[in-house]
């Protein structure tokens, strides 16, 4: 992806790296290539889970100076992504928002967003009007 993008990138972040790597797929064959987009999935040995490291990987690769919207699954997928952040450090951390939206349509719509160029603020508050 294009570091310097001016779209707001996309992290996927699920328990599971086929529902997250899925995820991330249908987001690639929504909006092309113009999003900066990344997904981790799995814990460290490969099973079910998350891990910090894996998604700190993930929001280097979609990084934008725009922001980095993540979406996650569930409970440990956002406590880990808490600490990826938080390794991420100022003053990039501030640019690094969690979404509260369902995974997939969350990730895709906030992908839609991102993708005509609206501000980070922007693609979380459309995303998380999908919440019940």
């Amino acid at each position: 992806m294009n570091p310097k993008s001016a779209n707001v990138g996309i992290v996927i972040v699920s328990h599971s790296p086929l529902v997250a790597q899925g995820a991330a797929d249908m987001v690639r064959q929504m909006v092309g290539d113009c999003v900066p987009l990344a997904w981790s999935g799995g814990n460290a040995e490969g099973g079910l889970g998350t891990n910090a490291a894996g998604i700190l990987a993930a929001i280097e690769q979609a990084w934008s100076e725009a922001g980095v919207a993540v979406f996650v699954d569930l409970g440990g997928a956002e406590t880990n992504s808490e600490m990826a952040i938080e390794l991420l450090g100022e003053p990039r951390s501030k640019r690094v928002v969690i979404c509260d939206a369902p995974l997939v349509e969350g990730a895709v719509i906030a992908a839609a967003e991102a993708s005509g160029g609206a501000a980070l603020s922007r693609v979380i508050a459309t995303a998380e009007e999908l919440s019940p």
